[in-house]
């Protein structure tokens, strides 16, 4: 009996100190970003922002190729963790750049895709992205890196990820500003860093459009995602008004308060989004959602062969546009969610020379 305790009392002791050493090696690891950071674009974009003509912008969250109709998630109520085989991946991403040629935005916003992940076979998604997307310039900045996710089981394993905004038009700059963590250590360690990257495109007029490429909080308790949408909005009031040209798209992970959401009913212990009150945001923006057709649907359960009346929707991707921005067009493309849980956005707009409102 006693050696039976003793060795037990060993085991226990191995098992502490290696989940000592682990935290140590994670802390020492953790991804740390400075509050701003330059980034430096890549690819080739010869033309210019015109002030005269229509823009087409498509964002789009890829879901890292993984969590296409096949998947469940296990943060969001299913089961799965590493969703997606080498062949699933590839049709996946595959049949996100067929929509993308298709639809041949001007500016294109994406978000989750890795670039270093165990959980998507360690590929370069964004390198892959942008050897399909001839004549863009591009910009990467990381918001996901850890050296090991030690959960669930079988945990996540190593992320690299990240969001890209592809342009056809020459980008004079690119940075990643860094937002609020609403985590403490150690959760921390192995969570997203979330950031805005704003890439900087002269249009012809002698002013530049400020692009803002973002996927704000999901799994916080609602302080993060405010305090992020906060930074949000006093960045693009410093940029409106220098009399810049101002969009920021992406997964906002909130609804926008004008927008009625009504038929897509809440469902008991499921995902729930927050809410950005745009009244918080004063004037001089515009807040633009295609409520007709959800943008994301829930990760309970695999969504292919599924009665899809019992899933959970989503109104969470869109775009913020200074009011020197007309608005021709708004529109979410229904894709059934076969490549990823979200649907792209398509936004049409033209520059206005001479300010003023942008409402259609």
């Amino acid at each position: 009996m006693r050696r039976f305790f003793k060795g037990l009392g060993i085991a226990l002791l191995a098992l502490v100190c290696a989940a000592a050493v682990l935290l140590a090696v994670l802390s020492a690891a953790e991804y740390r970003p400075s509050p701003v950071e330059a980034v430096d674009p890549e690819g080739a974009a010869d033309a210019v922002l015109p002030s005269n003509g229509e823009i087409t912008v498509l964002t789009w969250n890829t879901g890292y190729g993984a969590l296409g109709d096949n998947a469940d998630f296990f943060m969001d109520g299913g089961t799965g963790v590493k969703t997606a085989d080498t062949a699933r991946l590839n049709a996946n991403t595959g049949g996100i750049l067929e929509t993308v040629r298709e639809l041949d935005p001007d500016l294109l916003f994406l978000q989750e895709v890795d670039r270093n992940s165990d959980r998507s076979e360690r590929v370069d998604q964004a390198a892959l992205y942008a050897a399909a997307l001839e004549g863009r310039q591009w910009a990467y900045a990381p918001n996901y890196r850890a050296l090991y996710v030690p959960f669930p089981v079988p945990p996540i394993g190593r992320v690299e990820s990240g969001i890209v905004t592809f342009s056809r038009y020459r980008i004079a700059s690119a940075v990643r500003e860094s937002l609020p963590c609403p985590f403490a250590w150690p959760i921390r360690m192995a969570n997203l860093k979330r950031c805005l990257l704003v890439t900087r495109i002269p249009a012809d007029d002698g002013k530049e459009l400020v692009a803002v490429n973002l996927h704000l909080e999901a799994y916080d308790s609602g302080e993060g995602k405010e305090e992020q949408t906060r930074v949000l909005a006093e960045f693009l009031h410093r940029e409106a008004e220098k009399g810049n040209y101002v969009l920021a798209g992406g997964d906002f992970n909130q609804i926008f308060s004008s927008e009625d959401v009504a038929r897509f009913t809440a469902r008991e212990g499921l995902w729930s989004p927050g809410e950005i009150d745009v009244d918080s945001f004063g004037s001089g923006f515009q807040f633009l959602m295609d409520e007709r057709v959800p943008t994301c649907r829930s990760l309970d359960r695999p969504y292919a062969g599924a009665d899809q009346d019992r899933f959970q929707y989503y109104l969470i991707d869109g775009f913020i546009a200074s009011d020197n921005l007309e608005i021709l067009s708004a529109e979410t493309l229904d894709r059934g969610f076969v490549c990823t849980d979200h649907n792209p956005v398509l936004l049409r707009i033209r520059l206005l020379r001479s300010g003023g409102s942008g409402n259609p």
